[in-house]
């Protein structure tokens, strides 16, 4: 696919991944539509890249309203005319016990990680495969291949990212539309901060900022630069790849959770 002279539509895009996704997508000759919810900082990000004289604008948007989701959209065409590339990389986290997790919260972090990618694709998707050209990237997780305790809601939204995003591949075979997965482990970004995005009724505490050494230590791994993330991504999209794995830990443990779904043994936790 080539990328020069086309758009590309990033949700998330105020910081992390989807900030990287956009300079990396700048860098290649593209024009950007950046979309967030947290409106301070995407705006301001946005003003410092056309400063730059890169073509992109900034559109505040909550991906878990499929309608606002329909206006990014609109926007985007509206400004550039079309859109090769969409981005669902929006998403956020919530570390508790599945049985503490409160309804409001569910609804939250599945509404932003997952009904987010479902909205996007639908409302891109037809437009891409009536173009005969895209790719979507629906941003999932490592969690959304081996699972651990205290993320239920996590796991059960982006278990469903990859869900989606493997049956939307295998339905758009042979469109000239592509679709690529990205489960990253450890990434130096602000997702452990999530929850100041949360609607304030979930009566979260402003997040303690918490260093990348620390979450180094404390993950046993290694934490990969959003930059060299957004360097995969683009790969993906170039060579029609649907799995972007930023860690090999990753395949190591898939590995041992699919042999347990083997040998039917019951699910235990994998450091």
């Amino acid at each position: 696919m080539l990328l020069s002279g086309r758009t590309a539509v990033i949700t998330g895009a105020a910081s992390g991944i989807g900030l990287a996704l956009t300079e990396r997508c700048i860098g290649e000759g593209m024009s950007v539509v950046m979309a967030d919810i947290e409106a301070d900082r995407l705006n301001a990000e946005a003003r410092r890249l056309q400063g730059e004289g890169a073509p992109v604008i900034s559109v505040v948007c909550d991906v878990s309203d499929a309608a606002q989701i329909d206006a990014l959209r609109d926007a985007a065409v509206s400004e550039y005319g079309s859109v090769q590339l969409l981005c669902n990389n929006a998403g956020v986290a919530c570390g508790r016990p599945n049985l503490k997790t409160k309804p409001a919260v569910w609804d939250w972090v599945i509404g932003v990680n997952l009904l987010g990618a479902a909205y996007g694709c639908s409302a891109f998707g037809p437009l891409m495969v009536e173009q005969a050209e895209g790719h979507i990237v629906n941003t999932a997780s490592e969690a959304g291949l081996a699972a651990t305790p205290l993320l239920g809601s996590y796991h059960a939204a982006k278990y469903g990212v990859v869900g989606l995003s493997e049956s939307l591949r295998m339905e758009l075979e042979g469109t000239g539309v592509g679709v690529s997965c990205l489960c990253p482990e450890l990434v130096d970004t602000r997702i452990f901060e999530a929850t100041r995005n949360a609607p304030t009724d979930l009566g979260f505490r402003v997040p303690v900022p918490v260093p990348v050494d620390q979450l180094e230590k404390f993950m046993g791994t290694k934490a990969m630069s959003p930059a060299d993330v957004a360097g995969q991504v683009l790969y993906a999209v170039r060579a029609d790849q649907f799995w972007i794995i930023t860690h090999q830990v990753t395949q190591d443990r898939v590995k041992r959770r699919n042999e347990h779904l083997e040998q039917v043994r019951n699910p235990t936790f994998v450091p």
